[in-house]
């Protein structure tokens, strides 16, 4: 893994590409824990407590990439973890094992809904079903109008 936010102003650009309608399966994949504020799902404070989380692994020596996955637990909540490549000491680290399957979808976050629907379908013309759903926002909305491009991957594990 490399630090990218050390080479970028903000968010790197992303290439869909290595995430699209792909499987990846994670054994132990090491990941830093911590809660955003919501309202009606929309994110009031990601910015400093993913700032905080990427202080806290890059002074714990941490290698990590921009993957950061975001976990919609209620309308006033949502969990996001990142991936780092070992345990941060003072935070919560938490450990994710399973196959999952990503689906990158491009556009504003108002089709999520759209996006969901498109993606259980897939799920399910591979007979296959969805546990555990993850939102990876790959950019922040300054980046995503820098480059002109708004990702969002679904990551969610087959059962």
């Amino acid at each position: 893994m490399e630090t990218n936010q050390q080479t970028y102003e903000c968010c790197p650009p992303f290439d869909p590409e290595p995430w699209d309608d792909k499987m990846v399966e994670w054994h132990d994949k090491i990941f830093v824990k911590s809660s955003v504020r919501t309202l009606f799902y929309m994110p009031l404070n990601f910015g400093p407590v993913i700032t905080k989380l990427i202080k806290a692994a890059s002074e714990a020596g941490c290698e990590f990439d921009n993957l950061c996955l975001s976990d919609h637990t209620s309308r006033w909540n949502m969990d996001i973890l990142l991936a780092v490549d070992k345990d941060v000491p003072g935070l919560k680290n938490v450990r994710i094992t399973g196959k999952f399957y990503c689906k990158v979808y491009e556009g504003d976050f108002r089709n999520t809904d759209s996006w969901c629907r498109d993606y259980a379908q897939r799920v399910k013309a591979m007979g296959r079903e969805s546990g555990k759903m993850y939102m990876w926002y790959t950019t922040c909305p300054k980046c995503a109008k820098k480059y002109g491009k708004n990702y969002t991957v679904i990551v969610a594990e087959l059962l």
